[in-house]
């Protein structure tokens, strides 16, 4: 099935070609009559969509990749909009990681105090994105990979009427990886995600007509090499524990005081990598003989994200009815959460709505983490909405990775001051 337009914001970054590859990957269901992409980066958008045109063209695909400043002209008639932004750039995220751990605390993109600084500087925006859709194409879908992708996701519902969901590539990468420990097909096996995105266990492994997960965890516990994976980097005491199979984001919480030395010992952020990587990759793109996405792209992060994306998107058109682990409403799904509460859960995906599929009460042993965490998102989401110094002080407060008062304002008032020309809201 053909759509006429899916604008991209971010379409600089060079987790472009990815979803380039997955346009291509899924041309016999999806054809896509123009991919527009939009940057305030005139020179990586040049780079990156001159090579989006050479990966089109190499395979005979008639999508016209277009370029734009001009976020207006982006979202004017689009059927789908995908946001990719960062706010502050990679040198915001190296401020995110560096700043909490001149104060002890962890240093990480999305998780804790610098997943908070990314959030307040990234929600004015990505709300100014969502209230433009509205009134430009009120009929859109707007898929948000744009991290914190939960919390983001939420900030937009509260305040636009507008159609969606949020994404993340780690469900499918928790996919990939345990059918790869298992030597099983991916497409064989479905995991049930239960949580928030960046927070959430594996409560079902279904696959072969039964419930695999006590034997993934078996397998993960009768090979300790795995932890040094860092996707499965878990004790396997813990994993027999829980009997639940957690997200790698939540090592930070897990394992705390171990992640923490590890960031303190580092040379160097994974920020300050990423930016090294990212130089390399706009180089590699820049090359006119280029006509592929390079297998280096695979260390920036966002492996498997356009599959994600892409087959979300045809899954809609299509009205496949098919289930994909999103970013949604609640609306009851998890008991233990408000109803209007954005989780991160698996949804039968149709043309006209996205359904969260119940999961009921989550298990004790991880209600109350899920609980806190939520209860700092809609702390923040409050601060960056109303620019309240106070909220911000309650959110960062209500982290269970931020251990005082005195701490929770200091690393405040030094992302304000740091952040402050992305964080005018705040006066």
């Amino acid at each position: 099935m053909e759509i006429s337009k899916i604008g991209v914001i971010g379409g600089g970054s060079s987790y472009t070609p990815e979803l380039i590859e997955g346009i291509i990957s899924q041309a016999s269901h999806l054809q896509v009559k123009e991919m527009v992409l939009m940057d305030i980066d005139p020179r990586r958008l040049e780079i990156v969509g001159a090579l989006a045109t050479r990966m089109v063209n190499k395979v005979g695909l008639p999508t016209e990749i277009a370029l734009s400043s001009s976020l207006e002209q982006t979202l004017e008639g689009a059927n789908f909009v995908i946001t990719q932004v960062r706010v502050g750039g990679i040198a915001g995220r190296i401020l995110d990681e560096k700043i909490p751990l001149a104060y002890g605390l962890i240093g990480q993109e999305t998780t804790g105090p610098g997943g908070f600084s990314l959030a307040l500087r990234t929600i004015p925006v990505v709300q100014k994105i969502a209230e433009e859709l509205s009134r430009r194409s009120p009929d859109a879908w707007l898929i948000n990979f744009t991290n914190p992708s939960g919390l983001i996701t939420e900030a937009v519902r509260r305040s636009s009427p507008i159609k969606v969901v949020g994404l993340c590539n780690g469900p499918i990468s928790m996919r990939k990886y345990v059918a790869h420990l298992m030597g099983l097909p991916a497409k064989d096996l479905y995991i049930r995600t239960i949580g928030l995105n960046h927070l959430n266990w594996a409560d079902q492994i279904l696959g072969q007509g039964e419930n695999l997960l006590s034997q993934v965890i078996q397998t993960i516990s009768c090979h300790p090499e795995l932890i040094d994976t860092g996707y499965f980097p878990f004790a396997p005491d813990l994993l027999q524990s829980l009997q639940l199979l957690p997200c790698a984001y939540l090592q930070y919480y897990y394992n705390r005081e171990e992640k923490l030395d590890e960031l303190k010992k580092a040379t160097k952020t994974r920020g300050e990598e990423v930016a090294e990587l990212d130089r390399r990759l706009l180089l590699k793109y820049a090359d006119s003989n280029l006509e592929e996405k390079p297998k280096e792209l695979e260390a920036r992060g966002g492996i498997w994200y356009s599959e994600a994306a892409i087959e979300l998107i045809s899954s809609i058109v299509n009205d496949k009815g098919d289930i994909h682990t999103l970013n949604v409403v609640n609306n009851g799904a998890i008991l233990d959460l408000p109803e209007d509460a954005v989780v991160e859960i698996p949804c039968l995906v149709r043309r006209e709505a996205v359904y969260p599929l119940s999961v009921g009460r989550l298990p004790l042993a991880v209600r109350g983490l899920v609980q806190a965490v939520k209860s700092y998102e809609q702390l923040t989401i409050e601060a960056a909405l109303e620019g309240s110094y106070s909220k911000a002080l309650q959110a960062l407060l209500a982290h269970p990775l931020v251990p005082s008062f005195g701490l929770a304002k200091q690393v405040l008032d030094a992302f304000l001051g740091a952040q402050k020309d992305y964080l005018r809201q705040f006066g």
